[in-house]
Protein backbone atom coordinates (compact mmCIF):
# COMPACT_ATOMS: atom_id res chain seq x y z
CA UNK A 1 0.00 0.00 0.00
CA UNK A 2 2.78 2.02 0.54
CA UNK A 3 4.58 1.98 -2.58
CA UNK A 4 0.74 2.53 -4.43
CA UNK A 5 0.57 5.56 -1.99
CA UNK A 6 4.03 6.41 -2.89
CA UNK A 7 3.16 7.03 -7.10
CA UNK A 8 -0.91 8.45 -5.68
CA UNK A 9 1.26 10.90 -4.43
CA UNK A 10 3.90 11.69 -6.59
CA UNK A 11 1.34 11.74 -9.64
CA UNK A 12 -0.30 15.39 -7.97
CA UNK A 13 3.64 16.53 -7.90
CA UNK A 14 4.14 16.49 -11.16
CA UNK A 15 4.78 19.97 -12.78
CA UNK A 16 1.37 20.57 -15.46
CA UNK A 17 -0.12 17.84 -14.83
CA UNK A 18 -3.16 18.57 -12.72
CA UNK A 19 -6.34 16.67 -11.64
CA UNK A 20 -8.37 16.04 -15.50
CA UNK A 21 -4.37 15.30 -17.08
CA UNK A 22 -3.55 13.19 -14.26
CA UNK A 23 -6.94 11.09 -14.40
CA UNK A 24 -6.57 10.83 -18.15
CA UNK A 25 -2.83 9.40 -17.67
CA UNK A 26 -4.17 7.14 -15.18
CA UNK A 27 -7.20 5.89 -17.35
CA UNK A 28 -4.35 5.28 -20.52
CA UNK A 29 -1.43 3.84 -18.95
CA UNK A 30 -3.57 1.75 -16.01
CA UNK A 31 -2.50 3.16 -12.74
CA UNK A 32 -0.59 6.07 -11.31
CA UNK A 33 3.25 3.28 -11.24
CA UNK A 34 2.51 2.80 -14.28
CA UNK A 35 2.54 6.34 -15.35
CA UNK A 36 5.74 6.84 -14.25
CA UNK A 37 7.13 3.66 -16.23
CA UNK A 38 5.50 4.84 -19.69
CA UNK A 39 7.96 5.11 -22.57
CA UNK A 40 7.69 8.32 -24.24
CA UNK A 41 6.44 7.23 -27.58
CA UNK A 42 3.38 5.73 -25.41
CA UNK A 43 3.09 8.91 -23.75
CA UNK A 44 2.82 10.82 -26.85
CA UNK A 45 -0.28 8.72 -28.12
CA UNK A 46 -2.47 10.21 -24.82
CA UNK A 47 -4.61 12.90 -26.02
CA UNK A 48 -3.69 16.37 -24.80
CA UNK A 49 -0.72 15.40 -23.16
CA UNK A 50 1.81 17.64 -24.88
CA UNK A 51 5.89 17.57 -24.70
CA UNK A 52 6.23 19.30 -21.29
CA UNK A 53 4.10 17.16 -19.30
CA UNK A 54 5.94 14.15 -20.34
CA UNK A 55 9.45 15.99 -19.89
CA UNK A 56 7.96 16.23 -16.41
CA UNK A 57 6.73 12.61 -15.88
CA UNK A 58 10.27 11.38 -17.24
CA UNK A 59 12.09 13.86 -15.36
CA UNK A 60 10.31 13.39 -12.08
CA UNK A 61 12.46 12.57 -9.00
CA UNK A 62 10.98 14.35 -6.02
CA UNK A 63 10.42 11.25 -3.92
CA UNK A 64 11.71 12.60 -1.27
CA UNK A 65 9.02 14.73 -0.89
CA UNK A 66 6.89 12.15 -1.45
CA UNK A 67 8.43 9.78 1.46
CA UNK A 68 7.96 12.97 4.47
CA UNK A 69 4.35 13.01 3.27
CA UNK A 70 3.98 9.36 3.95
CA UNK A 71 5.84 9.63 7.11
CA UNK A 72 3.45 12.79 8.09
CA UNK A 73 0.47 10.95 6.87
CA UNK A 74 0.88 7.77 9.48
CA UNK A 75 2.16 10.01 12.52
CA UNK A 76 -0.78 12.09 12.59
CA UNK A 77 -3.30 9.25 11.82
CA UNK A 78 -4.35 10.59 7.94
CA UNK A 79 -6.49 8.73 5.88
CA UNK A 80 -5.07 9.33 1.89
CA UNK A 81 -8.10 9.15 -0.55
CA UNK A 82 -6.61 8.41 -4.07
CA UNK A 83 -9.51 9.97 -6.66
CA UNK A 84 -10.21 5.54 -7.01
CA UNK A 85 -9.97 5.14 -3.41
CA UNK A 86 -14.04 3.45 -2.00
CA UNK A 87 -14.41 6.08 0.39
CA UNK A 88 -13.43 9.24 -1.93
CA UNK A 89 -16.18 11.42 -1.94
CA UNK A 90 -18.63 10.19 -4.55
CA UNK A 91 -20.44 12.95 -5.31
CA UNK A 92 -17.19 14.84 -5.66
CA UNK A 93 -15.98 12.08 -7.71
CA UNK A 94 -18.35 12.54 -10.26
CA UNK A 95 -16.91 16.38 -10.95
CA UNK A 96 -14.31 16.18 -13.87
CA UNK A 97 -11.70 18.54 -11.74
CA UNK A 98 -12.10 16.73 -8.93
CA UNK A 99 -9.17 16.53 -6.71
CA UNK A 100 -6.60 13.17 -7.50
CA UNK A 101 -5.57 13.35 -4.10
CA UNK A 102 -7.65 14.05 -0.56
CA UNK A 103 -6.17 13.92 2.71
CA UNK A 104 -8.71 13.27 5.59
CA UNK A 105 -8.76 13.40 9.42
CA UNK A 106 -11.95 12.46 10.99
CA UNK A 107 -14.41 9.77 11.57
CA UNK A 108 -17.55 11.46 9.96
CA UNK A 109 -18.17 9.63 6.65
CA UNK A 110 -17.60 11.67 3.38
CA UNK A 111 -20.59 9.35 1.60
CA UNK A 112 -23.42 10.02 4.58
CA UNK A 113 -26.77 10.26 2.64
CA UNK A 114 -27.44 13.67 2.89
CA UNK A 115 -24.59 16.22 3.06
CA UNK A 116 -25.00 19.88 2.78
CA UNK A 117 -22.74 22.93 2.69
CA UNK A 118 -23.46 26.73 4.65
CA UNK A 119 -21.30 29.04 3.13
CA UNK A 120 -21.42 33.15 3.44
CA UNK A 121 -19.05 36.29 4.51
CA UNK A 122 -15.94 36.72 6.40
CA UNK A 123 -17.94 39.70 8.09
CA UNK A 124 -21.49 38.26 9.03
CA UNK A 125 -24.28 40.65 10.58
CA UNK A 126 -25.86 39.84 13.76
CA UNK A 127 -28.94 38.51 11.78
CA UNK A 128 -26.45 36.50 9.52
CA UNK A 129 -25.02 34.51 12.43
CA UNK A 130 -28.23 34.44 14.27
CA UNK A 131 -29.96 32.66 11.45
CA UNK A 132 -27.38 30.34 10.60
CA UNK A 133 -27.18 29.34 14.03
CA UNK A 134 -30.86 28.74 13.97
CA UNK A 135 -30.94 27.09 10.67
CA UNK A 136 -28.26 24.89 11.81
CA UNK A 137 -30.45 23.93 15.34
CA UNK A 138 -34.05 23.63 12.91
CA UNK A 139 -31.63 20.55 11.41
CA UNK A 140 -30.35 18.60 13.70
CA UNK A 141 -32.93 15.67 13.44
CA UNK A 142 -32.75 15.46 9.88
CA UNK A 143 -29.65 13.07 10.10
CA UNK A 144 -27.39 14.93 7.85
CA UNK A 145 -23.92 16.20 7.55
CA UNK A 146 -22.62 19.97 6.96
CA UNK A 147 -19.58 20.99 5.42
CA UNK A 148 -18.09 24.16 5.07
CA UNK A 149 -14.65 26.12 4.57
CA UNK A 150 -13.57 27.07 8.73
CA UNK A 151 -13.19 30.60 7.46
CA UNK A 152 -13.64 33.61 9.98
CA UNK A 153 -17.75 34.37 10.05
CA UNK A 154 -20.25 32.18 8.62
CA UNK A 155 -18.75 29.09 8.17
CA UNK A 156 -17.30 29.37 11.76
CA UNK A 157 -20.71 29.87 12.75
CA UNK A 158 -21.98 26.59 10.98
CA UNK A 159 -19.91 24.40 12.30
CA UNK A 160 -19.95 25.60 16.03
CA UNK A 161 -23.52 25.55 15.75
CA UNK A 162 -23.49 21.96 14.11
CA UNK A 163 -21.00 20.57 16.70
CA UNK A 164 -23.57 22.03 19.58
CA UNK A 165 -26.12 20.52 18.09
CA UNK A 166 -24.23 17.47 17.64
CA UNK A 167 -24.34 17.68 13.98
CA UNK A 168 -21.33 16.02 12.29
CA UNK A 169 -19.54 18.75 10.24
CA UNK A 170 -16.32 18.92 8.39
CA UNK A 171 -13.76 21.64 7.62
CA UNK A 172 -12.68 21.52 4.33
CA UNK A 173 -9.42 23.76 4.16
CA UNK A 174 -6.89 25.56 1.87
CA UNK A 175 -3.95 24.16 3.23
CA UNK A 176 -2.53 21.17 4.89
CA UNK A 177 -3.59 19.34 7.74
CA UNK A 178 -0.11 20.24 9.38
CA UNK A 179 -2.13 23.85 10.35
CA UNK A 180 -5.49 25.58 11.03
CA UNK A 181 -5.90 28.79 9.60
CA UNK A 182 -7.64 30.93 10.78
CA UNK A 183 -5.67 30.11 14.22
CA UNK A 184 -8.64 31.18 16.27
CA UNK A 185 -10.39 28.52 14.98
CA UNK A 186 -7.66 25.62 16.31
CA UNK A 187 -9.66 24.68 19.23
CA UNK A 188 -13.32 24.26 17.20
CA UNK A 189 -11.42 22.31 14.67
CA UNK A 190 -9.73 20.15 17.71
CA UNK A 191 -13.61 19.67 18.77
CA UNK A 192 -14.96 18.67 15.28
CA UNK A 193 -12.40 15.70 14.96
CA UNK A 194 -14.60 14.33 17.64
CA UNK A 195 -17.80 13.96 15.62
CA UNK A 196 -16.55 15.30 12.15
CA UNK A 197 -13.56 16.00 10.12
CA UNK A 198 -11.14 18.23 8.20
CA UNK A 199 -10.48 17.63 4.62
CA UNK A 200 -8.05 19.04 2.39
CA UNK A 201 -6.34 18.37 -1.69
CA UNK A 202 -2.99 20.10 -0.03
CA UNK A 203 -0.13 18.57 1.37
CA UNK A 204 1.33 18.78 4.40
CA UNK A 205 3.90 22.28 4.47
CA UNK A 206 1.32 23.84 2.26
CA UNK A 207 0.84 27.60 3.40
CA UNK A 208 -3.04 29.01 3.50
CA UNK A 209 -2.00 31.03 0.24
CA UNK A 210 -4.75 33.35 -1.31
CA UNK A 211 -5.00 30.72 -4.77
CA UNK A 212 -5.68 27.67 -2.73
CA UNK A 213 -9.44 29.24 -1.69
CA UNK A 214 -11.07 28.88 -4.84
CA UNK A 215 -9.97 25.21 -5.48
CA UNK A 216 -11.07 24.70 -1.71
CA UNK A 217 -14.19 25.97 -2.86
CA UNK A 218 -14.85 23.44 -5.57
CA UNK A 219 -14.80 20.62 -2.84
CA UNK A 220 -16.96 22.29 -0.85
CA UNK A 221 -19.31 22.52 -3.89
CA UNK A 222 -18.61 19.25 -5.04
CA UNK A 223 -19.86 16.63 -1.85
CA UNK A 224 -22.82 18.11 -1.15
CA UNK A 225 -26.34 17.61 -2.00
CA UNK A 226 -27.08 21.20 -1.42
CA UNK A 227 -25.25 24.51 -0.70
CA UNK A 228 -26.91 27.62 1.26
CA UNK A 229 -25.23 30.84 1.15
CA UNK A 230 -26.25 32.94 4.07
CA UNK A 231 -24.83 36.36 3.71
CA UNK A 232 -22.52 37.45 1.03
CA UNK A 233 -21.05 40.81 -0.79
CA UNK A 234 -21.55 40.67 -4.46
CA UNK A 235 -17.91 39.24 -4.74
CA UNK A 236 -16.48 36.84 -2.81
CA UNK A 237 -16.00 33.68 -1.86
CA UNK A 238 -19.12 32.16 -1.20
CA UNK A 239 -20.65 33.15 -4.87
CA UNK A 240 -17.51 31.71 -6.66
CA UNK A 241 -18.71 28.24 -4.49
CA UNK A 242 -22.13 29.03 -5.42
CA UNK A 243 -21.23 29.32 -9.10
CA UNK A 244 -19.27 25.93 -9.01
CA UNK A 245 -22.38 24.24 -7.27
CA UNK A 246 -24.10 25.36 -10.04
CA UNK A 247 -21.66 24.13 -12.46
CA UNK A 248 -21.97 20.96 -10.56
CA UNK A 249 -25.72 20.70 -11.18
CA UNK A 250 -26.15 21.15 -7.23
CA UNK A 251 -28.97 22.77 -5.50
CA UNK A 252 -28.21 26.00 -4.12
CA UNK A 253 -30.07 28.14 -1.65
CA UNK A 254 -29.86 31.96 -0.47
CA UNK A 255 -30.94 33.76 1.91
CA UNK A 256 -32.22 36.89 1.44
CA UNK A 257 -31.69 40.02 3.24
CA UNK A 258 -32.58 43.89 3.00
CA UNK A 259 -31.55 45.82 0.05
CA UNK A 260 -29.37 48.18 0.37
CA UNK A 261 -27.14 46.15 2.66
CA UNK A 262 -23.63 44.83 1.34
CA UNK A 263 -23.68 41.41 3.01
CA UNK A 264 -27.17 40.62 1.42
CA UNK A 265 -25.88 41.94 -2.16
CA UNK A 266 -24.76 38.56 -2.98
CA UNK A 267 -27.20 36.60 -1.86
CA UNK A 268 -30.30 38.69 -3.53
CA UNK A 269 -28.56 38.57 -6.41
CA UNK A 270 -28.53 34.77 -6.60
CA UNK A 271 -32.31 34.41 -5.81
CA UNK A 272 -32.95 37.30 -8.67
CA UNK A 273 -30.44 35.65 -11.22
CA UNK A 274 -32.56 32.51 -10.38
CA UNK A 275 -29.53 30.80 -9.66
CA UNK A 276 -30.63 30.11 -6.03
CA UNK A 277 -33.65 28.70 -4.73
CA UNK A 278 -34.91 31.46 -1.90
CA UNK A 279 -34.41 30.23 1.79
CA UNK A 280 -36.52 31.20 4.93
CA UNK A 281 -35.96 28.24 6.47
CA UNK A 282 -35.20 24.64 7.28
CA UNK A 283 -38.89 23.26 5.95
CA UNK A 284 -38.05 24.77 2.41
CA UNK A 285 -34.72 22.90 2.61
CA UNK A 286 -36.98 19.79 3.30
CA UNK A 287 -39.67 19.84 0.88
CA UNK A 288 -37.08 21.28 -1.85
CA UNK A 289 -34.55 18.20 -1.23
CA UNK A 290 -37.37 15.81 -1.17
CA UNK A 291 -36.45 15.03 2.41
CA UNK A 292 -39.86 15.10 3.90
CA UNK A 293 -41.11 11.81 5.35
CA UNK A 294 -44.50 11.98 4.03
CA UNK A 295 -45.46 13.37 0.93
CA UNK A 296 -48.47 16.40 2.36
CA UNK A 297 -48.49 18.74 -0.41
CA UNK A 298 -52.28 19.45 -1.45
CA UNK A 299 -53.26 16.59 1.81
CA UNK A 300 -52.53 14.10 -0.86
CA UNK A 301 -51.25 10.15 -0.17
CA UNK A 302 -49.67 7.71 -1.68
CA UNK A 303 -52.23 6.11 -4.42
CA UNK A 304 -51.56 3.00 -4.51
CA UNK A 305 -53.62 1.49 -7.07
CA UNK A 306 -53.82 4.98 -9.42
CA UNK A 307 -54.25 4.92 -12.94
CA UNK A 308 -51.98 6.51 -15.09
CA UNK A 309 -52.67 8.79 -18.53
CA UNK A 310 -50.76 7.85 -21.44
CA UNK A 311 -48.27 10.70 -20.75
CA UNK A 312 -47.51 9.51 -17.41
CA UNK A 313 -47.33 5.90 -17.82
CA UNK A 314 -44.56 7.27 -20.84
CA UNK A 315 -42.04 8.68 -17.80
CA UNK A 316 -43.51 6.07 -15.77
CA UNK A 317 -42.06 3.29 -17.80
CA UNK A 318 -38.43 4.77 -17.35
CA UNK A 319 -38.30 3.30 -14.03
CA UNK A 320 -39.46 0.23 -14.34
CA UNK A 321 -35.88 -1.36 -14.39
CA UNK A 322 -34.11 1.45 -11.81
CA UNK A 323 -35.46 3.27 -9.12
CA UNK A 324 -33.94 6.24 -10.18
CA UNK A 325 -33.66 8.37 -12.97
CA UNK A 326 -32.46 11.37 -14.19
CA UNK A 327 -34.76 14.48 -15.75
CA UNK A 328 -32.39 15.20 -18.69
CA UNK A 329 -32.71 11.40 -19.62
CA UNK A 330 -36.51 11.56 -19.37
CA UNK A 331 -36.52 15.10 -20.98
CA UNK A 332 -34.73 13.60 -24.13
CA UNK A 333 -35.97 9.96 -24.24
CA UNK A 334 -39.80 11.47 -23.96
CA UNK A 335 -39.49 14.23 -26.44
CA UNK A 336 -42.19 16.54 -23.59
CA UNK A 337 -41.04 19.98 -23.49
CA UNK A 338 -38.91 20.98 -20.26
CA UNK A 339 -42.41 22.57 -19.08
CA UNK A 340 -44.51 19.71 -19.89
CA UNK A 341 -42.26 17.32 -17.88
CA UNK A 342 -42.15 19.49 -14.92
CA UNK A 343 -46.08 19.81 -14.89
CA UNK A 344 -46.34 15.71 -15.55
CA UNK A 345 -43.62 15.43 -12.56
CA UNK A 346 -45.14 17.49 -10.42
CA UNK A 347 -48.23 15.82 -10.53
CA UNK A 348 -46.68 12.60 -9.60
CA UNK A 349 -44.86 14.02 -7.11
CA UNK A 350 -47.78 15.48 -5.09
CA UNK A 351 -49.66 11.60 -5.74
CA UNK A 352 -46.55 10.43 -3.77
CA UNK A 353 -45.61 8.40 -6.42
CA UNK A 354 -42.03 9.57 -7.32
CA UNK A 355 -39.63 11.76 -5.26
CA UNK A 356 -37.24 14.68 -6.50
CA UNK A 357 -34.04 14.39 -5.54
CA UNK A 358 -30.97 16.44 -5.57
CA UNK A 359 -29.07 17.15 -9.02
CA UNK A 360 -32.39 17.25 -10.88
CA UNK A 361 -32.98 13.27 -10.35
CA UNK A 362 -36.45 11.40 -9.46
CA UNK A 363 -36.73 8.00 -7.54
CA UNK A 364 -39.91 5.97 -7.56
CA UNK A 365 -41.67 4.99 -4.43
Amino acid sequence: MDDQLLYQIALTLIPGVGDVNGKKLVAYCGGPQAVFREKKKLLEKIPGIGSYVIQSILQFKDFIRVEAELEFIKKNNIQPLFYLHPEYPKRLQHCADSPMMLYYKGNATLNHHRIIGIVGTRHPTEYGKHYCEQLVESLRHDDLHIVSGLAYGIDTCAHRASYQNNIPTIGVLGHGLDRIYPAVNRSLASRMLDNGGLLTEFMSRTQPDRENFPRRNRIIAGMVDALIVVESAKKGGALITANIANSYNRDVFAVPGRVGDIYSEGCNYLIRTNQAELLENAKNLRYIMGWEKTVKASGHQTKLFREFTEEEQLIMNFFENQNECRLDDIMINSGFSASKLASLLLTLEFDGIVTALPGKRYKKN
